[in-house]
């Protein structure tokens, strides 16, 4: 008790005095009481005597079989068994910490109940588990904490919790005892029914946001809350016509340029935009207007900030100890080492507290293919073969097989979806038939290939339109998202309407046609952020969207497009139904010797009119063109990417056209239709001719 001029012994039950206890050091109290009867400590300060509970004579807080779970990787409630739990032991309230720390010499919790000093309240070591823990009576949520922990290095840190419920605002660091969520949910309804974005067939359409810099507050505060942002967000949502928000990682990170991609607290939402309770709210109203939540999540590497997982007891505990395996080079981050149980059960239980405390709807694994190839990144040399020689990082497969298992096992509604950007085989394929077990993946190829065509001159893509009709190849042998994310915008690659080629009237025609192409093509979609403004600048995560653009047409056009080719893709079942069906999809034109005109027919096996997709890809206004389609009678047009309430001329067939019985692309009959310039359109088949 540093700084006490004395310490008694006295009965719980009557305050008398049992024992005075002598100062054997500066701080250092001994004494011997002979009565078994619960006692509290009387401690005498300079400005005071004070009466409280001794620590060290309550009894273990873990019970055994929930540190054999630990052990083996499967204390899925972790969250709620560990960390800093508010909570009443016998017959007190208190705070229970608890942290693994197996080759520490010594572990103490410090905070402002102690005066942050680590000789205050060493904890106690639970051997079999390698778990420190400590029951610290009259604390409770709000408490700043963290754990000082002499490594077995001799190295003395004072480390944050890596299993806090919440944190400090960046840049300070410290844990904040968090009270168990007291949000009363509302979302019975959608939670009933979302396990039907499960199904391939179901219309899943992304809107990929940084909630820090959607929008940002009029005042001088850096960002919304969780309240504000669904005030603004959901209904502008709702009107775009999206069926998710994905968000960029929100998991406590030390460094805002990291976008999240370097979280160390993975249980902890990020302070920067409220408590708990205030996301827990935002997911709730998401739901009950219909939009469902996805969430990033960053399993393959953390930050080597000081008071975060780096040598947390003075070894390589969560991550390699060779830099080989242990260090990315790209990020200057450390690698989980997925290989040990209890970092992979710490993962998992991460993933599984987000979809169960907070009814997420699924998490998008980020850089999977850094955690499946062990060269990733790497030049020879530079990397450890595994143990068959091979480059394939077995550990990490078999951890992305375990946690698509357990999350799918316990939240069996909820979908994993992975951003792998390499050919590795079965994703998305059931892990008993050797796959990985996500629901979804990212198509990597598409996107990359798409817009390397976008980007070209009109004049040479009529030459490379193999980078539009190879993504068909193996459109269906994953379950694929198509992504036009965050990444393509920033890092000097340019916004999506700076890439476009052209003038301003091309680049709006040429962004136009890509997202139609997009909306068309087999896939589910995923937009980030100010695409659908055609934002000029690049994303800077420093300040919020350019709305100010919306005051100019040609912007405004392109944000109604958007909206327009989301409620088509949900109200025609040809243009979901069969996302990872190739029965669904056949080409009429996918060659047409160097015009840049592309045709192709998307149809539904379970209800719904076939629906005929026209592209053009140049500036050059196409008359006349006879396309084969399979179905004799009409077809309407029932969306024009050069529709003037979009920002184009108009140009285009329009209304109604019939078929004639004249044979074109393998079918017996044919339309004759105009192909806009810079354009996508869609047809929908009416019926026979009455």
């Amino acid at each position: 008790m540093p700084g006490a001029a004395g310490v008694e012994i006295i009965s719980r039950g009557n305050r008398r005095k049992v024992v005075s206890l002598e100062e054997i050091a500066s701080g250092l109290f001994i004494g011997r009481a002979n009565s078994k009867s619960p006692y509290l400590l009387r401690i005498f300060w300079p400005d005071g005597p004070q009466e409280v509970e001794d620590p060290y004579s309550f009894g273990p807080v873990l019970d055994e079989g929930a540190l054999q779970q630990f052990a083996s990787g499967s204390l899925w409630d972790l969250a709620d068994r560990m960390g800093a739990l508010p909570c009443t032991h016998e017959g007190v309230d208190g705070v229970a910490f608890s942290v693994w720390a197996p080759n520490a010499r010594w572990v103490s919790v410090i905070g402002d109940f102690n005066g942050w000093d680590g000789g205050r309240h060493p904890m106690r070591l639970r051997h079999a588990a390698g778990v420190w823990e400590i029951f610290l009576p009259r604390l409770g949520p709000g408490e700043r904490y963290k754990f000082e922990i002499e490594g077995a290095d001799g190295v003395v840190r004072q480390k944050a919790d890596p299993l806090a419920r919440a944190t400090e605002a960046p840049p300070a660091t410290a844990s904040i005892v968090a009270p168990q969520l007291e949000h009363a949910w509302s979302d019975d309804e959608w939670m009933a029914r979302r396990g039907e974005n499960r199904h391939p067939g179901a219309p899943i359409s992304v809107y990929e946001l940084h909630p820090g810099s959607w929008r940002r507050p009029w005042d001088e505060r850096p960002t919304h809350n969780w309240d504000e942002l669904a005030d603004q967000l959901i209904p502008y949502i709702q009107d775009l016509g999206f069926t998710h928000i994905e968000l960029l990682p929100i998991m406590e990170h030390p460094f805002g340029g990291s976008w999240g991609y370097q979280p160390l607290s993975l249980f902890a939402p990020s302070a920067r935009y409220g408590s708990p309770d205030g996301f827990a709210r935002f997911v709730d109203r998401c739901h009950q207007a219909g939009i469902g939540v996805i969430l990033d999540w960053v399993p393959a590497h953390f930050p080597s900030d000081a008071h975060g997982l780096e040598q947390f007891d003075g070894t390589a505990l969560y991550e390699h100890a060779d830099p080989k395996e242990g260090y990315h080079p790209d990020w200057n981050t450390l690698i989980y080492n997925l290989g040990r149980t209890e970092v992979q059960g710490f993962l998992i239980a991460s993933a599984l507290w987000w979809l169960e405390r907070f009814h997420i709807d699924g998490v998008r694994v980020d850089a999977v293919a850094s955690m499946l190839y062990r060269d990733y990144s790497r030049a020879h040399g530079e990397w450890t073969p595994n143990i068959y020689g091979g480059r394939e990082n077995l550990e990490s497969v078999a951890f992305l097989r375990r946690m698509n298992e357990v999350v799918a096992a316990r939240c069996p509604t909820a979908v994993t979806i992975a951003e792998e950007s390499t050919a590795w085989p079965g994703v998305t394929a059931a892990v008993e038939h050797g796959g990985l077990g996500f629901t979804y993946k990212w198509n990597m190829g598409w996107m990359n290939d798409t817009l390397r065509y976008f980007e070209r001159d009109p004049i040479h893509r009529g030459w490379h339109g193999g980078d539009i009709g190879f993504g068909l190849s193996y459109a269906f042998s994953e379950r694929y998202i198509l992504p036009l994310s965050h990444d393509e915008v920033v890092h000097g690659k340019g916004s999506l309407i700076e890439k476009m080629p052209g003038d301003r009237w091309q680049k709006f025609a040429n962004l136009r046609a890509l997202f139609g192409l997009m909306w068309a093509h087999p896939g589910k979609k995923l937009l980030f952020m100010g695409g659908e403004l055609a934002q000029w600048a690049e994303w800077n995560h420093d300040r919020e969207l350019d709305w100010g653009l919306l005051q100019q047409p040609e912007h405004h056009g392109i944000q109604r497009l958007v909206a327009d080719l989301n409620r088509l893709y949900r109200t025609e079942g040809a243009l979901h139904h069969t996302d990872a069906d190739p029965r669904g999809f056949s080409w009429l034109i996918e060659n047409d010797h160097g015009m840049g005109l592309f045709a192709f027919v998307r149809r539904s096996f379970h209800g719904g009119a076939p629906i005929l997709v026209l592209l053009n890809t140049t500036p050059v206004p196409r008359t006349g063109v006879r396309v084969g389609v399979p179905e004799s009678g009409q077809w309407r047009q029932i969306l024009n990417s050069d529709a003037e309430i979009y920002g184009g001329g108009n140009f285009g067939s329009g209304g109604t056209v019939r078929t004639a019985a004249e044979p074109d692309h393998g079918h017996a009959q044919s339309l004759e239709l105009s192909f806009p310039p810079l354009a996508a359109v869609f047809l929908r088949y009416e019926g026979p001719v009455v």
